[in-house]
């Protein structure tokens, strides 16, 4: 051998034996990355339930969980017949507090609520390997302390084993709840401003808003909503939905300054602000509206105020589902609601106005017109009298003295002239009358359309 091929083997060997030995491949080197799920599935105790120790999980469940915690999109896996609960960051936000207690627990345990109408979903998938889909269901979630409406997306998969069965259930799901509050948020305000313009007053227009916000009863289990006095001391209740106040109201009004602390209207109308209010119960008594069993415990009193402007109308008080949380999105719509009420109650009184001042303006026609025809007539009749005379000694020929035929053709003259004007004030009454007559046709059918 030559001493190069040796200097060349020698060189490897020294090489080989500089390098650390390697690593022997272990039970978790497969479950790389993942964020805080990644790292909770590595280091929780596997033993103690039923998909047993991670080296001896199959391939497939491997690989599944691989590919669910390096997706950014919300995914789950139930493994086996007891359904154990695996998932990644991205579903975090749909457990909510149930986190990070669901990792390794049986979905119908996690899910219990849920299951009625979930569970044979999944069955259908471990038994029959069907999958399903489904759209923006209204699922009621335990997640945050209470019942909470949620509306999800997701579609359920089989998984399957090393041995060409069923293993488990895939899941991937979208939470929609913010995308359905949205629209249905949305339609309610739309059709709250395509019915305000109907209003005449300001009482009608409280009217038509409750009506047509009892339509919302999820959003909206009650709303009442009070108009303040021209003196600002008193708001009385005028529309409302869902339920009725009871004795917290009466037909005179609730007194601002003194609302025995069930109304914080003063407060309202010194800070310009909506005051939450808590306790309905020990406040109105048990207040069960709307579609769900558990009582409205919380309300929003919102000032009823015209964008641009400062004029206070009156107040809304709004019911909080207990079902929702009371969040940024939630106040928003509340505002806009209020918002929209106070623009009705304004363009129902300035309709209201409008109308006022249109009537007064006829009456000054009507009276103007019946003058100018009381005026004329009063003319006319002496002006008849004086005319006769004139022509009877116009009649005579040579018993009349010239200078004397002279004057009384003079006034004779100006009597017509007088008779003439009279005549066209009395055509003037008559077409004042017409136009009155016809405005007064076309005001009635503009007031009933």
């Amino acid at each position: 051998m030559s001493d190069l091929s040796q200097k060349k083997r020698a060189g490897r060997a020294d090489g080989e034996a500089a390098r650390p030995p390697p690593v022997e491949a272990g039970a978790h080197d497969w479950l790389i990355g993942g964020g805080e799920m990644g790292g909770r599935t590595r280091s929780f105790d596997w033993s103690n339930t039923p998909v047993g120790p991670i080296d001896r999980w199959p391939q497939s469940l491997k690989t599944a969980i691989s590919i669910m915690l390096g997706c950014q999109y919300p995914l789950l896996i139930w493994w086996g017949p007891e359904l154990i609960h695996f998932y990644n960051d991205a579903y975090l936000p749909v457990l909510g507090k149930r986190h990070p207690g669901a990792l390794g627990r049986p979905a119908p345990e996690v899910w219990s609520e849920a299951w009625p109408l979930v569970g044979p979903q999944a069955d259908a998938v471990m038994q029959e390997g069907r999958s399903h889909w489904n759209e923006e269901l209204l699922i009621v979630m335990t997640r945050n302390g209470y019942p909470e409406e949620v509306y999800m997306t997701f579609s359920y998969g089989p998984i399957m084993n090393d041995a060409g069965q069923v293993g488990g259930v895939f899941c991937a799901c979208t939470e929609e709840t913010p995308r359905v509050l949205g629209r249905r948020r949305l339609a309610t305000l739309r059709a709250l401003a395509d019915r305000s313009y109907q209003a005449k007053s300001a009482e009608e227009a409280c009217v038509i808003a409750a009506a047509e916000l009892s339509k919302n009863p999820n959003d909206l289990p009650f709303t009442w909503l009070f108009l303040l006095s021209a003196d600002g001391r008193s708001a009385r209740l005028i529309g409302q939905s869902g339920c009725d106040p009871g004795d917290a109201t009466n037909p005179e009004g609730v007194d601002v300054e003194s609302s025995d602390g069930r109304w914080p209207f003063r407060e309202i109308m010194d800070a310009g602000k909506p005051i939450a209010l808590s306790g309905l119960t020990e406040k109105f008594g048990p207040i069960s509206c709307g579609p769900w069993p558990e009582p409205v415990q919380h309300a929003l009193v919102l000032p009823m105020i015209k964008p641009g402007q400062q004029q206070l109308a009156g107040f809304v008080v709004a019911g909080i589902s207990p079902r929702l949380p009371l969040d940024e999105n939630y106040r928003a719509f509340l505002d806009l609601v209020a918002a929209q009420a106070a623009t009705a109650v304004a363009n129902a009184r300035a309709y209201e106005q409008e109308r006022k001042r249109s009537e007064a303006l006829a009456e000054l026609d009507r009276a103007k017109t019946a003058f100018f025809s009381n005026v004329s007539h009063e003319f006319r009749t002496p002006l008849t009298l004086m005319l006769g005379p004139l022509e009877e000694v116009l009649a005579l020929d040579g018993d009349v003295p010239p200078w004397i035929r002279k004057e009384v053709t003079t006034a004779h003259r100006n009597a017509l002239r007088l008779m003439k004007l009279v005549n066209t004030l009395l055509d003037f009454s008559r077409i004042e009358s017409g136009r009155r007559a016809r405005r007064s046709i076309v005001g009635a059918m503009v007031l009933a359309g």
